[in-house]
């Protein structure tokens, strides 16, 4: 029987000429066995991109298929009805909330005005007139006395929202049962 040691001597004992072919045979069959494994491994990568291309394929042409079904269901009469009609909903939607964006509450600017008004003054005439960012204001009276018109013009001054308040000059002259214009602005509220 042969053992490891005595094959390594053999091999040892071998002239130098087939110790090289030896080698040689050895690298050849590296070399056959490397160049195997990565043929292997290149059929593999070829079959797996076939696959995936396959796939793809199948992919998109499904998809070219629901794309030509639902171009199909928008030419129909019905849906191209249907879309102009919401269409023209949006727009009136739109139109309706930039109109209500730009509208003015009137109701509380009244109601604003009519806190202002000391009890002992009465109105004769009120105006409104809407503005970009304003709202002009002519109030005319009568009060029966200056302190009332005063503490009127001092209430109406306090509060932040009524600017540019003007009473004419002849307001002031009378000092009982005096005719009075007074106007003002009122900023609009967002």
């Amino acid at each position: 029987m042969i053992d490891e040691s005595s094959i390594y001597l053999m091999i040892n004992l071998l002239p130098p000429q087939q110790k090289e072919e030896l080698k040689k045979e050895e690298q050849y069959k590296i070399v056959l066995i490397l160049g195997m494994i990565i043929l292997i491994c290149l059929i593999y990568f070829s079959l797996i991109l076939h696959s995936i291309n396959i796939f793809l394929s199948g992919e998109a042409e499904s998809q070219t298929i629901v794309y030509s079904q639902r171009e199909k269901e928008l030419k129909n009469p019905q849906i191209q009805a249907f879309q102009a009609n919401l269409a023209d909903f949006n727009q009136k939607v739109s139109q309706l909330d930039s109109f209500y964006q730009n509208q003015v509450a009137l109701t509380e600017m009244l109601e604003k005005i009519s806190v202002t008004i000391p009890p002992e003054i009465s109105l004769l005439s009120f105006s409104l007139s809407l503005e970009e960012k304003t709202v002009k204001c002519i109030l005319s009276g009568l009060s029966p006395d200056r302190e009332i018109l005063v503490k009127f013009k001092d209430i109406l001054e306090k509060e932040e929202i009524f600017t540019e308040i003007y009473f004419p000059p002849t307001c002031w002259v009378q000092s009982k049962d005096i005719n009075f214009t007074i106007n003002f602005n009122i900023i609009k509220e967002k």
